[in-house]
């Protein structure tokens, strides 16, 4: 609080102030008396005017600055009560009960929206779980139709897209750091892509290392397969299509790379590549796109504690390095 701001606030009890000086002068003028006494009596008014102006300001101005600092600096501001002293003036009493009462209001209505979007939640994961079932029908009555399992797949992948999408908020809830073999889940997101792989003619390239890593298999698998569908959908009609998977191991990390030689990505695009929904512009000319796979995927990452990073040139190759590091004290204790 500035002490210009307050004084332009109290500003008619300072006009009212100032007329009532006058009027006692007035009076004390019209009455006849000695002029040693008015100019007491005006020294007084005016110290007693302008005491009650300080002190009334620097309250004020000790409560309002420290809650206007401790908003300013709470990630959480709606907690600023509980970091704050009691004001003595009435005012500030009257503004921290309203903020209170806004206070339990507001928490009293998000606490009701996360009991629907949880139950909305809880339903959609049921639901997913359901409609795998036909699915999974579906897949072994068609097994023999290359195109119409294509499709099952896709729906498949929408599918599993959603459930991870619902799971990503707490997925803190829903995997287990521990040593994974590497080999054998990138074997697993192959087999997967199998069918799509050699119905659009592409190399599927990697070499086995034997290196494990600390992650959660089933949320790789889910991230790893993300970038490859996203390498089938955007490969180029070309003779040697290929996604090649190299590992690389370092001091402190181990690298997951992908590459393909695809469509590749604009450079104008690469910037937007994890945002959400973004489809850019490959996603507008080559197939229909949700923008969601590498937003969840990087969603994923994070929480895992790896580094998903997108390197790309239109027309040649895309480039997508998943980067793990390691943790000596778990090799101790193991």
């Amino acid at each position: 609080m500035k002490l210009k701001d307050f004084l332009k606030d109290h500003i008619y009890v300072f006009i009212i102030s100032i007329i009532t000086y006058f009027l006692i002068l007035l009076i004390l003028l019209a009455l006849k008396i000695k002029a040693e006494f008015i100019v007491v009596i005006s020294i007084i008014f005016f110290v007693n005017v302008i005491l009650i102006f300080m002190i009334d300001y620097f309250r004020k101005r000790n409560f309002y600055n420290d809650l206007l600092r401790n908003i300013n600096a709470l990630d959480k501001s709606y907690l600023v009560l509980e970091t704050i002293k009691k004001p003595e003036f009435y005012e500030g009493k009257l503004t921290t009960k309203g903020m209170y009462e806004i206070n339990k209001s507001f928490i009293e209505e998000v606490n009701d929206i996360k009991g629907q979007v949880q139950d909305f939640k809880e339903y959609i994961e049921m639901w997913i779980h359901e409609v795998k079932i036909p699915l999974s029908s579906l897949s072994l009555k068609y097994s023999h139709d290359k195109n119409i399992m294509s499709e099952l797949k896709r729906l498949e992948d929408y599918v599993e897209n959603v459930l991870y999408y619902v799971r990503a908020e707490n997925a803190e809830k829903d995997y287990l750091i521990k040593e994974t073999d590497l080999d054998k889940v990138i074997k697993n997101v192959g087999l997967k892509n199998m069918d799509d792989l050699l119905l659009n003619n592409i190399e599927f390239k990697y070499t086995k290392t034997g290196i494990k890593i600390l992650t959660d298999a089933k949320w790789l698998e889910f991230i790893l397969n993300q970038i490859i569908n996203n390498s089938i959908k955007y490969k180029r009609d070309i003779k040697n299509a290929y996604i090649l998977i190299k590992t690389i191991e370092t001091e402190d990390k181990i690298t997951l790379t992908i590459k393909d030689n695809g469509m590749g990505i604009k450079k104008a695009d690469l910037k937007s590549v994890f945002d959400k929904s973004f489809t850019g512009t490959n996603g507008h000319l080559k197939a229909k796109s949700t923008g969601m796979g590498l937003y969840i995927a990087k969603n994923l990452c994070d929480k895992l504690g790896h580094k998903i990073t997108i390197k790309s040139k239109e027309n040649e190759y895309t480039i997508v390095s998943i980067s793990f590091g390691k943790n000596n004290f778990y090799q101790v204790l193991n």
